[in-house]
């Protein structure tokens, strides 16, 4: 079994400049971990996830370390999310992400998300987006479509 045969298409993306506002508000309305972030020829550049929007709330270890006190004021890092939701996309996505073929078997595809620890990869043909496939698409082909 191929990526291509489970794969989701037309998938929603978001590009570099948008907020992270923007990309949140994508992620909840579709349900959805995560967002391809592609440039303005339809090319792949990054990924960010929902916990990549949570990461700039939190102190960074050295902060941590040097005032572990005032690292944990929970309601401050809650009116800082405003702030966070201004910042652009570009600066919290992880580019280059790992990728997929369409003509890759389903399992090379889940053995590459097994060792990253990734529930979803973006799915590209040369350079371009064309889907995502995730750990339930690949479980859905695997034991439902097969048996």
């Amino acid at each position: 079994m191929k990526v291509s045969e489970v794969m989701t298409h037309g998938v929603l993306t978001c590009s570099p400049a948008d907020t992270l506002r923007s990309a949140v508000q994508k992620m909840v309305m579709r349900r959805c971990g995560s967002l391809p972030v592609v440039d303005d020829e339809g090319k792949l550049v990054g990924i960010i996830t929902i916990r990549d929007t949570m990461l700039p709330l939190y102190p960074n270890f050295g902060e941590y370390v040097h005032d572990a006190k005032t690292a944990r004021d929970f309601e401050e890092m809650e009116e800082n999310y405003k702030r966070v939701l201004c910042m652009k996309v570009r600066e919290v996505m992880t580019p280059n992400p790992m990728t997929v073929y369409p003509d890759m078997p389903v399992l090379k595809a889940a053995s590459y998300m097994g060792l990253k620890n990734l529930r979803r990869i973006p799915v590209v043909e040369n350079d371009e987006l064309v889907g995502m496939v995730s750990i339930g698409d690949i479980n859905r082909g695997m034991f439902i479509k097969l048996a």
